[in-house]
């Protein structure tokens, strides 16, 4: 890409378009060129919230639009195969909020789709861009404090039931796990990679999404990841690695910019990782310098990485009888 800054077209106006919004005006060379919703009357109000050049009250509208270099779809997870598709279609790189899709088969059709039209296309899973996270995988892998013997991350809250809301209906892919449980699959996938065996128990409420979830990774070695989340049920939302020779805790909430405390040999050293804004703004800095240099796959956050995620959750569901 010859261009000096990069045009962005937000797809969807809700509140993780917001704050994408906000963090994207830290990140160098980037201009908030255009913002659509189904509604005209949104679009609008979020423009003007949050200084965004031009407002359209359809998506393909948007699209059409040819000075918009990538699109990031913030709509709900049952429409991001199809508002990811209808970019590719309309020739906009993308970068698509997580979950990538519904199931494994929608993420591979958009990742062909993405390889034949030569666009660059990538899953907004913010973590492994933050700072914190970063410093974590490097100090996992270099194995000061030895190797892993278990994880342990959860991420809850309690939310009013709301038999219509995006939460709890079952058709905008409701339930604990595809909005919040794929952090900690995540995490245990970007330290411990695939594992062995998966274990699986939720629970359906009235709407049948799970309300919550508990996971167990199985590993070679005895070594295990605890997994949970949870729609119903604030906890504590931190993420525990029991090493050989030390105890590495991310404070809650650890999916987001945090603080890491290491506990070895009667010691704690507490890491603070301080960032201007939500945070997103990494992720975006990173799909710009892809941009920059004419790739189409991130080398981080990978087809292949994706492909996996989309993998395991659909196992997890298929063990606590989750179908969409």
């Amino acid at each position: 890409m010859n261009k000096k800054s990069i045009n962005w077209g937000i797809l969807g106006a809700g509140k993780i378009a917001g704050k994408f919004a906000i963090s994207l005006k830290q990140v160098e060379n980037a201009c908030l060129y255009a913002v659509a919703s189904r509604s005209q009357e949104k679009a609008t109000a979020f423009a003007e919230k949050f200084e965004v050049q031009k407002a359209f009250g359809s998506y393909e509208s948007m699209l059409q639009n040819k000075e918009i270099d990538i699109v990031y779809v913030a709509t709900p997870h049952v429409f991001h195969y199809a508002h990811s598709m209808l970019s590719l279609d309309f020739g906009k790189a993308v970068l698509c909020e997580k979950p990538f899709a519904m199931n494994r088969k929608q993420v591979e059709e958009m990742i062909a789709t993405a390889k034949t039209k030569n666009l660059l296309l990538m899953e907004a899973m913010w973590t492994p861009f933050l700072p914190h996270i970063q410093y974590l995988k490097e100090l996992l892998e270099s194995q000061k404090y030895g190797k892993i013997k278990k994880l342990t991350a959860d991420f809850g809250f309690d939310a009013p039931f709301d038999e219509q809301g995006r939460l709890f209906k079952k058709s905008l892919g409701g339930g604990s796990l595809l909005d919040i449980g794929i952090y900690p699959v995540f995490l245990a996938l970007h330290t411990l990679g695939i594992p062995e065996k998966i274990e699986a128990k939720a629970t359906l409420g009235k709407t049948e999404v799970d309300e919550d979830c508990e996971i167990r990774f199985l590993y070679r070695e005895n070594v295990k990841a605890d997994l949970k989340s949870s729609i119903i049920k604030r906890t504590p939302t931190v993420a525990v690695f029991e090493l050989e020779h030390a105890v590495i805790e991310i404070a809650s909430r650890w999916h987001e910019p945090s603080t890491i405390t290491i506990i070895s040999s009667g010691e704690t050293e507490m890491k603070n990782f301080e960032v201007a804004s939500y945070g997103y703004e990494f992720e975006a800095r990173h799909v710009q310098e892809m941009l920059f240099q004419g790739r189409t796959e991130s080398n981080v956050m990978t087809f292949q990485k994706s492909l996996e995620l989309i993998s395991l959750l659909d196992k997890v569901r298929e063990l606590i009888k989750l179908e969409y």
